[in-house]
């Protein structure tokens, strides 16, 4: 899908910039997050959303101890606690950190006590299931990722209508009280849940770039729809190919972000002029998990297949 015109039909381009100022659409440059967030005001950010590099030895990081990545996640988790306001939300996307060993530590876990050392609230656990990905042989090949979402206070921003799903059974009728045969569910949809269902970006992907790590639009976009409203501004600190900003911009805020990666950071820009133009593709937030029909050669079963299903080895697996 191309992305439809933003909110309102743009009477201007787009103001990109690279020095911080509240009157930018998107402040994008090539950075260590913590120059940006320092030059942030107190209170001046609705969400932030992110997903930090996992320490685990992808391109654009390199590996530490974990007491060294940990002190530098504290570091950027209480300057993006300062700049939130009292009625934001802070969304921290992660996965495993693999240690030398081989032995998992789930990040959110291990990063959970910062937050609560700077007082936030944990509204949500969220899981992000997907389909694809590395396959593992010495362990259960993971297939999700986890969102954890912050609040800084009681009072904060939840649009739930515009993020609510079809219902699954949307005839079905109260079989008793007062509302006995009236359809019983909720005619704007069902809240969404806690396990998210949808694609990883991988090559064939339509929203695929140079990311190796990249997350698909709908995740923050489902995010940005619920926890923000038009006009707020939205921060990326680790922003990679500038996804966050695509859906933060796509339905009007404002949005903020760094990477020290110089070709991500352009890749942001050339995404951010297409979205203006409206010739960025994207999936469509909500899009049904695509299944091949039953005669696609997709889902024929080798013939060979079946005698390595008789004698297993290891050198098939």
């Amino acid at each position: 899908m191309v992305a439809r015109r933003l909110i309102g039909e743009m009477a201007k381009k787009l103001r990109v910039r690279a020095r911080y100022d509240p009157r930018n659409d998107v402040t994008l440059r090539v950075a260590d997050c913590r120059s940006l967030l320092r030059k942030m005001p107190d209170r001046s950010v609705r969400l932030v959303v992110t997903s930090p590099p996992y320490n685990i030895g992808k391109p654009y990081e390199t590996v530490r101890g974990l007491d060294a990545y940990t002190a530098e996640q504290s570091e950027v988790i209480r300057e993006c606690v300062r700049i939130l306001r009292d009625d934001g939300s802070i969304c921290w996307q992660v996965g495993n950190y693999v240690s030398s060993r081989g032995d998992i530590l789930p990040l959110d876990i291990h990063l959970h006590h910062i937050f609560a050392e700077c007082g936030l609230r944990l509204r949500n656990r969220i899981i992000w299931h997907f389909e694809h990905g590395l396959h593992c042989r010495r362990r259960f090949s993971g297939r999700y990722e986890t969102i954890l979402w912050y609040t800084k206070s009681k009072d904060y921003v939840l649009n739930l209508d515009a993020v609510r799903v079809l219902q699954k059974y949307p005839g079905k009728r109260a079989c008793k009280g007062p509302r006995k045969g009236k359809f019983s569910g909720n005619p704007r949809g069902k809240n969404p849940g806690d396990v998210w269902i949808f694609p990883n970006v991988k090559s064939n992907h339509v929203e695929k770039t140079i990311h190796p790590c990249q997350f698909p639009v709908e995740l923050p976009e489902r995010l940005v729809l619920a926890l923000t409203d038009v006009g707020d501004l939205v921060v990326d600190p680790y922003a990679g190919v500038g996804t966050t900003l695509v859906a933060a911009v796509l339905h009007g805020r404002k949005a903020a972000g760094t990477d020290i990666v110089k070709a991500y950071v352009d890749c942001a820009r050339r995404r951010l002029r297409r979205l203006e133009n409206g010739t960025l593709r994207h999936r469509p937030m909500d899009s049904p998990v695509h299944v091949p029909p039953p005669r696609s050669p997709l889902v024929a079963i080798p013939p060979n297949w079946y005698r390595a299903w008789l004698a297993p080895d290891d050198s098939s697996a």
